[in-house]
């Protein structure tokens, strides 16, 4: 098992989908960068009740940081080049609304917030 923070944004809509045996999970495509400037596109699958709340609340192009089980693999695209194959099984995600929300609960009482929020990672 790999732990793995994965940074990026959606690409199109998460779904919520249902397994043979009832029970429902939500799916997403994460675009990630690489560190040699490309582009990889990130399957990513979420079983508890928060990290599928939370990635159903998402809409393509949104900024999303995802924690989780990576299993890492290697498929053949259409002009023959070898391309990681990257599914993640999301224990956490963690959004921009997030990110806003917890500062917001650190901040010194009576310091203004503004500042804090406007300086998001995303």
């Amino acid at each position: 098992m790999i732990d793995a923070l994965i940074c990026g944004r959606v690409f199109g809509k998460p779904q919520s989908r249902v397994t043979k045996a009832g029970h429902s999970f939500a799916t997403a495509k994460v675009r990630a960068s690489m560190a040699n400037g490309e582009l990889s596109f990130v399957n990513v699958a979420a079983f508890s009740d928060t990290a599928k709340a939370a990635l159903l609340a998402l809409n393509d192009g949104d900024s999303v940081a995802l924690t989780g089980e990576l299993k890492v693999g290697v498929y053949i695209d259409k002009r023959g080049d070898s391309r990681p194959s990257l599914d993640l099984t999301a224990f956490a995600v963690l959004t921009e609304y997030h990110v806003s929300r917890k500062r917001k609960a650190m901040a010194p009482e009576g310091e203004p917030t503004a500042a804090l929020v406007d300086d998001a990672p995303f």
